[in-house]
């Protein structure tokens, strides 16, 4: 063999590609703690965010745990939109990805091992952020732990794809503040992230829908609250993050590009970028016909007619044994700002309690509200849905109408057992049967999702069952 090494073909020898691309993740993650502005966005940024959350939200009960998985989704953003591409375009302009293009991993392989660096750096700032959430505010751990992994690399993995697209789109490390606010503002203000999506107005929550932040924040959430279900309770948003991530990563890979210099925007590049963007307005137009009719369904009171009395029947099996899994400690306050519950109605002025006798009266003829009209469980649902609601739209009157719906719930299901094996399955089984999400006939404002409404739901049906249980 010749003093360079190459073979007799003169050819270089074949190097296994797997031990290159350990020893480019290791170096990956050596330059990263090294570069000054990775670590701003990845660490520092999500802690400020932490501590400015802190101070807002910290009252609630428990605190931040309504809010976590928004500061989560920031800090996935930071490191992924920011972070990553920052340092890819600045090894870029230093010339070392020219470097890399004359080793004999592809192309493929040099991003894969990446983006698995930037993974590994997210998580152990997500880490460190629900620590310090935990030692500082007491916040609760993921009620999910195993889901929430899950839902943390589906949301990662739609991030880093976008991440990876501002790589090869920005031409220096400034394009890449510009490109990077041009996707982290809009979900911060109206993607669901940094301001709740319940308080947005209408027209701000469908656009949310094409955006990938209110699904990132909808998975999260399902794998924090205990009420959320984990995985099983945020389907379509995991299905939304893999496509939108999965486009983002073949459209980056098809901009690929070695060398610095301005980016030209032929019509490859073009039909690459339009791809992203149709997978974001696909799952938005999706999520557009979806929700509602997930929600209309109940609405047309179509299973009323499906119903039949056999369907009646699974939570009265239920055991002491699984009423002790319940557990009321992390309940917020009745007069607190989430799930509120009026201990009366003599706190309201004439104008309330006008249009409190009013909802008291459709309660008591709407039809899915009876429950001889179908399944008990079905029917407690549909009620609870009704103040679920008016919380997550923040009622003028939500604590009152909880009370009204309280009183419904025991006029609807008279049989005291009953009642309690109905809340205690709601509890226990959040996920089953169906929620509405529009109540607008009781003068409430149309509500968010049904994840949203599901978690809500399940909180008060505790809420309900503890003062049950306590009288």
């Amino acid at each position: 063999m010749t003093p360079n090494h190459h073979s007799e073909s003169g050819k270089p020898p074949r190097i296994f590609p797997w031990r290159g691309l350990r020893r480019h993740l290791w170096l990956t993650l050596r330059l990263n703690f090294r570069s000054r502005q990775p670590l701003i966005y990845g660490y520092l940024v999500p802690v400020c965010f932490l501590l400015a959350f802190g101070s807002v939200f910290r009252s609630g009960t428990p605190p931040l745990r309504h809010e976590l998985g928004q500061l989560l989704t920031i800090t996935i953003l930071g490191g992924a939109c920011f972070g990553m591409p920052t340092a890819t375009v600045a090894e870029r302009e230093r010339g070392v990805w020219r470097r890399y293009q004359l080793l004999p991993a592809a192309a493929a392989g040099i991003l894969l091992s990446t983006v698995v660096a930037r993974f590994v750096l997210i998580l152990s700032a997500a880490a460190l952020q629900i620590g310090l959430a935990w030692a500082v505010y007491r916040t609760p751990w993921p009620a999910y732990p195993a889901s929430m992994l899950g839902a943390f690399a589906c949301t990662a993995f739609a991030f880093l794809g976008l991440g990876l697209m501002i790589a090869m789109l920005a031409d220096n490390v400034p394009a890449v503040q510009a490109l990077g606010q041009a996707v982290f503002l809009p979900m911060i203000m109206i993607g669901g992230v940094g301001v709740p999506l319940r308080t947005l107005p209408p027209w701000a929550q469908h656009v949310a829908g094409f955006l990938p932040g209110r699904y990132a924040v909808e998975a999260l959430d399902a794998c924090i609250a205990p009420g959320g279900g984990g995985l099983g309770g945020a389907g379509f948003a995991l299905g939304a993050l893999v496509v939108i991530g999965a486009a983002a990563f073949v459209a980056a890979t098809g901009l690929f590009r070695w060398e610095a210099g301005p980016r030209v925007l032929n019509w490859s590049a073009r039909g690459w970028i339009t791809l992203a963007l149709t997978a974001w307005a696909g799952v938005g137009w999706v999520a557009e016909r979806q929700y509602p009719s997930r929600a209309g369904a109940v609405a047309t009171h179509s299973w009323l007619e499906a119903a039949s009395p056999a369907a009646a029947g699974p939570w009265r099996a239920l055991t002491a044994a699984d009423f002790a899994k319940i557990h009321f400690d992390d309940l917020p306050p009745d007069d607190g700002n989430v799930v509120p519950l009026a201990a009366g109605y003599g706190g309201l002025d004439e104008a309330g309690k006008t249009r409190l006798h009013r909802i008291q009266d459709q309660l008591a003829h709407w039809k899915p509200g009876t429950a001889a009209s179908a399944d008990a469980s079905q029917c407690v649902r549909n009620l609870l849905s009704v103040c679920a609601v008016a919380d997550l739209v923040m009622d003028p009157n939500e604590a009152e109408i909880a009370r009204a719906v309280l009183d419904q719930i025991k006029d609807a299901v008279r049989d005291p057992a009953e009642r309690r094996q109905v809340l205690a399955w709601i509890v226990l089984h959040p996920t089953d049967g169906s929620v509405l999400t529009d109540v607008s006939d009781f003068g409430i404002e149309k509500g968010p999702l049904d994840q949203s409404v599901r978690e809500r739901s399940a909180a008060y049906a505790r809420k309900f069952l503890r003062e049950m249980l306590l009288k």
